[in-house]
C-alpha cells in the first residue's frame, strides 16, 4: 500500500500524526520554487503544523525548475510524504512522526509554465518561498517573457509580472517573497537581481512603482538538518512497521528554526509562525546569523581538525568521548561566547549553545568530520578569526582552547600532493584527502620541518588570514606547544585548564 489520500483511512500507526480530510480543501497559498528536503522538511512542516491547528488554513503549490528527475512520485502519493525527526533535547532522546499534508501538487516549469501563471493570478495566493541553491540567486541577461525564463529571478519576475497585469497593480494584490538560499542578504540580494531584469525587460514603470510599494522580498535564515531518505535497512523496516510506502520519506532532526527578516504586515501574512516556536520573525535577524554562524559553524570549525587527528569519523562519535565533549563545550561557552562580535544576551546565547550540543549528542545524523573539514582554512578566516581576534581584544591573553584548535588544524595540514593532483595527509595510520583551495600553501609550510618554524610561516601569512596571527601575544606560542604534543601523541583531549 502506497501512502495517498485514499489510503490515509487504512493506515493505523500510533503516534503517527495524520492529516484530517478538511485539509485537503484548503485553499493554495504558497508558491514554493523548489522540491528539495529542507524545504519540504522545514516551511512545508510549519506550513502543515499550522494547518491542523486551523491558524495559516493553506497548502503550497510546488514548482519543480530543473530538468532532471520527475514529479510522478508527489503525483502519486497526493503530495504526501512522512516526516520522520529525532534528536536530543535536554540530553533526551525524542522523537516525532508526522504525514505532512501542506503540497497540494508539484508542477513542472518546464511542462506546465502555463498553470504556473494560472497560480499567479489566483487571489488567494500571498507567498512566495524558494530553495534553489546559492546558484539560484544569480543574474542571467534573458527575455522573462520566455515559457518559461531560464533562471529562478526570471521565472519569479515573469509570476510577479502576470500578477501585476491581472490585478491591475492593485496594492492587495502585493505578495511576501522569502528565499531560504544560504546566501548572506538572500532576500535583498534576490530584490535586486528582479529589478535589475525588470530594467533589462523595459518593463512599465507602473508595474516598477507595484513592485517597489507592494511587495516585500524578506532576508531569511534557516538551521535544519535534513539529509533526506532514511538508510535502506531503516526504510524497509519503517514501511513494514506503519504497513504503507512511501518514496518521499525524509528524516530530519529535532530542531527547527526559520528567522524571516519582517514587520509585522509579514507577521500576519506569514500566521503560520503561530504554530512553532522555531519561526520567528523578527526586523533584524543578524543575531540568529551570528549565533548560528559562531556557535554552530564555529565550534563545529575549530573543534573538526581536532576531532580527525583523534581518529573520530563522526560529530557523534567525538560527542561520544568525555574528554573531546568536554572541549567543545568549553571552547563554545568559555571563549565564543564572550567573543562574539555583535551584542548578545548571554543567556540567548547560552540556550542556543547548549541546543547546538544536544544536536552534536543525536545518534540519528550522521555528521562526516572530513565533510566539515572541506575548504578548512577559508572556513577558519570567515568563522573563528573575527572570535579569537575579538576575545584579544577584550582579555588581551590567550584563548587556550582555539589554540588547541588551531595547532589540530596545522596538523590536519600536513599533507602532500599526489600523482593526480590531489593532497592527501595521514594520521592513526588513515590516509584523509584535503579539499582546500590554500592546500598548497599549507602544505609547502611543512617543508620548513621544524615545528616552530611551520607554525610561525601559517599564522603570519597574511594572504590566508588578511592579518600577522604570529603578533598575538603569546599565540603563537601556545599553538606550537600544543602542535608539538600533538606531534608526539602526547597531547590528549583533556581541557587545558
Amino acid at each position: 500500500m502506497i501512502l495517498s489520500k485514499d489510503n490515509l483511512a487504512n493506515i493505523q500507526v500510533p503516534g503517527l500524526q495524520m492529516p484530517d480530510k478538511a485539509i485537503f480543501g484548503l485553499p493554495e497559498k504558497v508558491l514554493q520554487f523548489g522540491t528539495g528536503v529542507l524545504l519540504r522538511g522545514l516551511p512545508d512542516y510549519f506550513i502543515d503544523k499550522a494547518n491542523r491547528q486551523g491558524i495559516f488554513n493553506g497548502r503550497v503549490v510546488v514548482i519543480k525548475s530543473t530538468d532532471t528527475g520527475s514529479a510522478s512520485d508527489f503525483d502519486k502519493q497526493d503530495g504526501l510524504y512522512t516526516i520522520y525527526s529525532k534528536g536530543i533535547e535536554n540530553l533526551q532522546e525524542i522523537s516525532e512522526e508526522v504525514i505532512c499534508s501542506s503540497i497540494s501538487r508539484v508542477l513542472s516549469a518546464a511542462n506546465d509554465w502555463s498553470e504556473i501563471l494560472k497560480v499567479a493570478r489566483s487571489p488567494d495566493l500571498k507567498l512566495i518561498i524558494s530553495n534553489t541553491t546559492e546558484v539560484g540567486i544569480q543574474f542571467i541577461k534573458e527575455d522573462v517573457r520566455k515559457q518559461p525564463p531560464a533562471s529562478f529571478p526570471g521565472k519569479l519576475l515573469a509570476v510577479l509580472y502576470e500578477r501585476y497585469k491581472t490585478f491591475k497593480g492593485s496594492a492587495d494584490s502585493g505578495l511576501i517573497i522569502v528565499p531560504t538560499e544560504l546566501i548572506v542578504d538572500n532576500g535583498k540580494k534576490l530584490e535586486s537581481i528582479v529589478f535589475e531584469l525588470a530594467h533589462l525587460n523595459n518593463l512599465e514603470h507602473e508595474f516598477m512603482d507595484w513592485l517597489e510599494d507592494h511587495n516585500t522580498f524578506c532576508n531569511s535564515l534557516v538551521d535544519r538538518i535534513v539529509p533526506g531518505k532514511p538508510a535502506k535497512e531503516l526504510a524497509a523496516e519503517l514501511t513494514q512497521k506503519r504497513g504503507y510506502e512511501d518514496e518521499l520519506h525524509i528524516m530530519s532532526e529535532i530542531y527547527s528554526l526559520w528567522a524571516i527578516e519582517g514587520d509585522e504586515k509579514v507577521a500576519s501574512v506569514l500566521s503560520f509562525s503561530k504554530a512553532d516556536k522555531g519561526v520567528v520573525i523578527t526586523p533584524d535577524i543578524e543575531l540568529f546569523r551570528e549565533l548560528k554562524l559562531r556557535l554552530l559553524n564555529g565550534s563545529h570549525t575549530i573543534s573538526c581538525a581536532l576531532a580527525i587527528v583523534n581518529g573520530f569519523a563522526t560529530v557523534k562519535e567525538a560527542m561520544d568521548n568525555e574528554d573531546f565533549e568536554k572541549f567543545i563545550t568549553l571552547v563554545a561557552l568559555k571563549e565564543i561566547i564572550p567573543s562574539i562580535p555583535y551584542k548578545i544576551d548571554l543567556q540567548v546565547a547560552m540556550d542556543f549553545a547548549l541546543k547546538v550540543l544536544d544536536r552534536y549528542r543525536n545518534p540519528n545524523i550522521r555528521h562526516e568530520w572530513l565533510s566539515i573539514s572541506v575548504q578548512y582554512s577559508t572556513k577558519l578566516k570567515m568563522r573563528v578569526l573575527p572570535l579569537l581576534l575579538n576575545y584579544y581584544k577584550l582579555k588581551n591573553t590567550v584563548p587556550q582552547y582555539m589554540a588547541l584548535g588551531f595547532a589540530a588544524f596545522i596538523r590536519f595540514m600536513k599533507i602532500e600532493v599526489n600523482a593526480d593532483g590531489n593532497y592527501t595527509g595521514s594520521v592513526k595510520n588513515k590516509n584523509y584527502m584535503v579539499t582546500d583551495s590554500n592546500a598548497a600553501v599549507l602544505s609547502k609550510a611543512w617543508e620548513l620541518g621544524n615545528t616552530s618554524a611551520v607554525v610561525e610561516d601559517i599564522l603570519s601569512n597574511k594572504e590566508l588570514w588578511d592579518t600577522d596571527l604570529s603578533v598575538l601575544p603569546g599565540f603563537k606560542e601556545a599553538v606550537i606547544s600544543n602542535l608539538d604534543e600533538i606531534m608526539a601523541e602526547k597531547r590528549t583531549l583533556a581541557p587545558v585548564v
